[in-house]
């Protein structure tokens, strides 16, 4: 297993789904960028209530980091070539909505970390 922080773009939008035995996770693809100009698709799985629930209020194209558990991967594209790609099970998410909650977390401000969601976030501030 790898560990790793993977940064990019939310590609389409996450998408609940069920397992067999009725416990509910989060998939979703990420778009990051491959430092050659090429991107690298990132196949993403939750099953952490928050992760999930972050995943979810993000649409398609929104920045995101995630912190988790990699496994490299292959695919092969029309013309035969062959691609990399990553799984990753996510336990960390940041977004652009959580940036003001962790600002006000490390300034030691009391009482300013316990905010929902990015309804509860002033984007001016941002």
């Amino acid at each position: 297993m790898i560990d790793g922080l993977v940064s990019g773009r939310l590609y389409g939008t996450a998408q609940v789904r069920t397992g067999q035995h009725g416990t509910h996770f989060v998939t979703c693809r990420v778009r990051a960028s491959a430092g050659d100009g090429e991107s690298l698709f990132v196949n993403v799985i939750a099953f952490d209530d928050t992760v999930k629930d972050a995943l979810q209020a993000l649409d398609d194209g929104d920045s995101v980091s995630l912190a988790g558990a990699l496994t490299p991967k292959t695919w092969t594209d029309k013309q035969g070539n062959a691609k990399p790609a990553l799984d990753m099970v996510v336990h960390a998410v940041l977004t652009a909505y959580h940036v003001q909650r962790k600002r006000r977390a490390v300034r030691g401000e009391a009482g300013q970390t316990d905010l929902q969601g990015p309804d509860d976030l002033d984007d001016d501030e941002v």
